[in-house]
């Protein structure tokens, strides 16, 4: 998992990525809501430990800090749910949970809470702060962890609690949570424009697709849902993707700004073409995963309004725009910065078969999205194993 430069504290990375993988199997596997906000917010340790000592630059502290908190004080609303459901049944059984019934008042109490914490998790607006700061001042491996994993939690826990028992409360959060959506959908869009750093593009272009994503969820529709069950996964391929081909990047030229580069394409041919795909599966074009994912999504906006669809497309266009513009600033032009770069080299052959991976999966998944949608595992697992 990228962590074939590591140069310091091996076995202590080696157990905080271990730690992580523990935590996440019991978290997709406890049948107890109060283990599962423990495994769902015991996920921030190794995390914080793996920005803070492995950060590249001399912010890490401050974004290690900075997720730190702000996904603890979201966790206070889910820990608040959690406890007064406890206190109403008796028992935190997962089970017993979607199949209660509550009050109206204490219904909707429960649903807002819950969204709140879920929502800085995803993250949408105004929970988003420090998603760009993580991913940029984290490692390579801690931003595909973050894009591939992390950002899933918020919306796995939307599929399994919100629409699992507090279903009905939905139609009354609907509208709020579409137009929240559609601004941080936008936003995040326009803002990726204004951005030097490669990874902030890539970060912000990810808070665009978890808001696209969020739409899909909302949209009181089973395409809906399964648009947003497939964005899920190729949204988790896609990122985890470009991040590591920055990475790849980083550990040659240590800088990620994006006017220090140009005319990679003469010396990195097959980086070149890796990442160009890449940047396709980005913005949502045919044959890749995405390009379902967002297929479904824009046709349940169908049932809602023109508007939500306008404002959907738009901020796709711009998604097009910003991932072109940073692909061709950096891989075509002149070599302006040949006093900068003194080293030049094409992939190695572990960077090739990690690329490879990433790339037939996205490009497999894009052709063959039945494998996701009629829960045909065991194809997907066999042609991993193949690749």
């Amino acid at each position: 998992m990228h962590n074939w430069y590591l140069k310091y504290k091996t076995k202590l990375y080696i157990f905080i990525i271990y730690l992580l993988f523990i935590f996440l199997i019991n978290l997709f596997t406890t049948l107890d809501l109060f283990f599962f906000y423990i495994f769902f917010e015991g996920l921030l340790i190794p995390t914080f430990f793996l920005i803070g000592i492995w950060g590249s630059r001399s912010r890490k502290i401050y974004a290690a800090y900075l997720f730190f908190f702000y996904t603890l004080c979201g966790s206070a609303f889910i820990l608040i749910s959690i406890f007064l459901i406890y206190l109403n049944k008796g028992s935190s059984n997962l089970d017993l949970f979607l199949y209660s019934f509550f009050f109206e008042s204490r219904e909707i109490f429960f649903w807002i809470c819950l969204f709140i914490g879920f929502s800085v998790k995803i993250p949408i607006l105004p929970f988003h702060i420090w998603l760009p700061e993580a991913h940029v001042e984290a490692p390579t491996v801690g931003s595909i962890i973050l894009a591939g994993i992390l950002l899933k939690l918020g919306t796995y826990a939307v599929f399994r609690l919100l629409l699992g028992s507090l279903f009905y409360n939905i139609f009354d959060f609907i509208f709020i949570i579409l137009v929240i959506a559609l601004l941080g959908l936008t936003y995040s869009s326009l803002v990726a424009f204004s951005q030097i750093d490669i990874k902030k593009i890539i970060a912000y272009s990810s808070i665009a697709h978890m808001n696209f994503l969020l739409i899909g969820i909302f949209a009181n529709s089973i395409v809906g849902l399964y648009g947003a069950f497939i964005m899920m996964i190729g949204h988790a391929f896609t990122s985890s993707a470009l991040f590591l081909s920055i990475g790849i990047l980083y550990d040659r030229y240590k800088t990620r700004i994006l006017f220090y580069y140009g005319g990679l394409v003469y010396f990195m041919p097959i980086y070149s073409i890796f990442l160009f795909f890449f940047v396709l599966s980005n913005f949502s074009f045919p044959g890749t995963i995405n390009f379902v994912g967002e297929f479904f999504i824009l046709f349940s906006g169908f049932f809602l309004s023109s508007t939500f669809i306008f404002f959907s497309i738009f901020s796709i266009i711009l998604t097009l725009i910003y991932s072109l513009f940073f692909f061709n600033r950096i891989i075509f032009g002149n070599l302006f910065n040949l006093k900068f770069f003194r080293y030049f080299s094409d992939v190695s052959r572990i960077e090739f078969k990690c690329l490879s991976l990433f790339f037939f999966v996205i490009f497999i998944l894009g052709l063959i999205p039945n494998i996701i949608m009629v829960g045909n595992y065991f194809l997907l697992i066999k042609f991993l194993i193949i690749v």
